[in-house]
């Protein structure tokens, strides 16, 4: 029996010897083979690893308003993850830890980072479907191999959010026991604005590429000059150290070039704010404004507003760039050629009005002088003058357009900037080759002449209207300033480009249409007498035209409100145009001109345009107002006080017996506090007392609407 046992025992480690030689063998064999025979293909392969690059991602510059605020910036955030296959959670392991520890993590996490906004507030059973407890119990119930080893807990949040948690009920139970924590950050760039949505469209977004994580930008600045903010990306290669391997830079990466634009914040946030309250006030469905100095060409603040499903109004598509048929505000650029070409040669001289070219003059059809057309918005006076000169070769007025850098691009530093369309009235089809007859030119010309049968951006119209306003000389709406590299040196970049020109028309043309363009607002028949102010004298230009629907054609339903123009008349120094889009039954005079008002009026009270600052922005006189009065409370009080004059805001009618109530007047404490009584929820634009309301009095809004509330003080 005993000689059995030695006999296997000898065999089995025979057996085992036998097979270790064998393994020995081969690997000496495979060694060789590696080491010897392949040595060149291995030594090869391992240059070619070692030598490979991989680049380098490089910092983002910055992009700055006028006065040096930051507009877009980095900033290195971090997400906070749980390793859930970390030991910690296998089976057995630290067993003096309760099972209720995760339960208090979960308690921890819900108060201070719950997964939606409002958690405590929500219903039993979306509270349970969105707790902590739920999605770390899911977790948890997995086989160990299969849970999530990067759940996160907080995205996009500093290092103090790992640091809370570190603290927290479980996880700090760990800590000095030996053993890494299941805690851990990944680190990333975020792209921010610290001004919110101001200028957002203009400023523009980034986003990251699929294929190779970059970012990049997706619209606006960020786009226009995405090969300037991106900067050169640097590359690595790993090298062998003395413990393993690790990356040698070979090419540093280069910062990108931080950005100086235009935008000056105070002028932003004005444009912005009344631009809005207009739209508010008429339902428009969108507005652009444009703010530019006259003496640069610098765009100080640029705004496009878009009406959402909620009835709040947001930034959206830049449409400050985009074609649209004008309307009569091409009419002044019509009338600076005429002057410059001889068509007429004095504000005096007169023009037949009678109906031309299947138009008619809304506007008593008699005989007008300059002034008269412009300030009376004659279609066929403006017609008539341009016939004058381009009858007999139409397609020459393009060319005349074309001539002052009406099609040249002026790359303003706005993403999507196109040119304006405007047909050359050529005697054959240039896309089909069939011929034209000259009446069919004559009447595209003269729709021309006064805005119609064109597509011009609202910023290459304020281009014009400024270069009047700076006695001819023409500027580059842009709006970049210069650039800063890395280093800290500035680039100035070049004002005009070539096929822009230096001069648009002579001093003399420039003051004689800026003449005729005043009675717009200052002439007894003039279509924009509502934005007479005695503060500052505003001169400028209103246009109307309907909009155009794919499936409709011309919906008379809608008008695009346009006014271009200029201030103070006296010595120009912003020009500035409005665009809004809103239901028929107002008009160019009580919209956009209001916009362009407003904002003169807000930059009189700064002291910005060469004045002492009064702080009186509003064209509230400066007289005592009654808000929320009845009828006989104001009479009472000024008898007593001796007070002649005053103003009132009348007290919002209460006999509505259901729906909206009226809060006009109110302050906004009690206007809130009535509405949330009605059980409605509100929206708050602006600051003071309530002076418009988006539900009519009475009225019921659809489910889940809030009640937009306009404020001013």
């Amino acid at each position: 029996m005993k000689q059995n046992n030695k006999t296997y025992i000898l065999m089995r480690y025979g057996f085992i010897s036998i097979m270790l030689l064998i393994v020995s063998t081969v690997i000496l064999v495979k060694l060789f083979e590696t080491t010897v025979v392949n040595a060149s293909r291995w030594n090869k392969r391992s240059e070619t690893e070692l030598n490979k690059l991989s680049p380098i991602a490089p910092e983002r510059g910055n992009i700055y308003a006028a006065n040096g605020s930051i507009l877009a910036c980095n900033v290195t955030c971090y997400d906070v993850k749980l390793d859930l296959r970390h030991n910690i959670f296998e089976k057995g392991k630290f067993k003096n830890i309760p099972e209720t520890s995760i339960d208090s993590l979960a308690d921890s996490l819900d108060v201070h980072y719950p997964r939606i906004p409002d958690l405590f507030s929500q219903p039993k059973d979306t509270f349970q479907k969105y707790s902590w407890h739920t999605r770390l119990d899911r977790e948890v119930k997995k086989e160990f191999k299969e849970r999530n080893r990067a759940l996160t807990l907080v995205k996009k949040g500093k290092m103090e959010d790992y640091e809370k948690i570190r603290n927290f009920p479980f996880i700090k139970q760990f800590r000095g026991e030996g053993q890494r924590i299941p805690l851990y950050t990944t680190e990333r760039n975020l792209r921010i604005n610290p001004f919110g949505k101001m200028a957002s469209r203009s400023i523009g977004r980034v986003h990251e590429l699929g294929k190779t994580n970059e970012v990049h930008g997706y619209s606006g600045l960020e786009k226009d000059l995405d090969n300037l903010l991106y900067g050169k990306k640097g590359y690595k290669k790993k090298v062998p150290m003395t413990r393993g391997f690790r990356d040698w830079i070979t090419q540093a990466p280069q910062r990108g070039y931080d950005i100086f634009t235009t935008i000056d914040i105070d002028m932003q946030d004005i444009l912005e704010e009344e631009l809005q309250a207009v739209c508010d006030s008429c339902g428009a469905e969108w507005g652009t404004a444009i703010l530019m100095e006259v003496e640069t060409g610098e765009i100080k603040a640029i705004s496009n507003l878009e009406r959402f499903e909620d009835g709040t109004y947001g930034e959206a598509l830049n449409r400050a760039v985009l074609p649209f048929e004008p309307g009569s505000v091409m009419k002044p650029i019509s009338l600076m050629i005429a002057f410059e070409d001889g068509l007429v040669h004095n504000v005096t001289d007169g023009i037949d009005c009678s109906p031309f070219q299947r138009t008619k003059d809304p506007h008593a059809p008699g005989y007008k002088n300059m002034k008269q057309v412009i300030e009376m918005s004659s279609n066929t006076g403006i017609a008539r003058i341009i016939f004058r000169g381009y009858d007999k070769n139409p397609e020459k007025f393009y060319d005349r357009l074309a001539q002052i850098g009406f099609f040249t691009p002026m790359k303003s530093g706005i993403a999507g900037e196109q040119i304006p369309a405007i047909r050359r009235l050529t005697a054959i089809d240039e896309k089909t080759g069939n011929p034209i007859t000259m009446t069919a030119r004559h009447l595209d010309l003269a729709r021309q002449a006064y805005g119609y049968n064109t597509a011009i951006p609202p910023l290459y119209t304020l281009a014009y209207y400024n270069a009047i306003a700076n006695n001819g000389v023409f500027h580059r709406p842009h709006l970049v300033r210069f650039l800063r590299d890395e280093n800290g040196r500035d680039s100035i970049l070049p004002m005009q480009l070539p096929g822009l020109p230096e001069k648009v028309c002579s001093p003399e043309t420039a003051r004689k249409v800026r003449e005729c363009i005043r009675e717009v607002v200052w002439g007894e028949h003039g279509t924009a007498r509502a934005a007479q102010d005695d503060r500052v004298e505003i001169a400028g230009k209103t246009g109307t035209a309907y909009p155009v629907e794919k499936g409709i054609g011309y919906n008379l339903a809608k008008r695009r409100y346009a006014f271009a123009g200029f201030f103070p008349y006296s010595k120009p120094k912003y020009s500035c145009i409005a665009l809004i889009l809103a239901p028929g039954g107002t008009s160019a005079n009580r919209t956009s001109a209001q916009v362009v008002k407003r904002v003169a009026l807000k930059l009189y009270a700064r002291g910005l345009l060469d004045n002492k600052s009064n702080f009186t922005a509003d064209k509230v006189a400066s007289v005592p107002t009654f808000s929320a009065s009845t009828k006989m409370n104001p009479r009472i009080l000024s008898g007593s006080l001796g007070i002649n004059r005053h103003k009132e805001i009348k007290q919002p009618s209460q006999g509505l017996s259901g729906g909206v109530p009226d809060v006009k007047g109110y302050d906004t404490r009690t206007a809130v506090l009535i509405m949330e009584k009605k059980g409605y929820n509100v929206l708050l634009r602006g600051k003071g007392r309530v002076v418009a309301q988006s539900f009519p009095p009475g009225s019921v809004p659809p489910p889940g609407r809030p009640v937009v509330l306009t404020l001013k003080q």
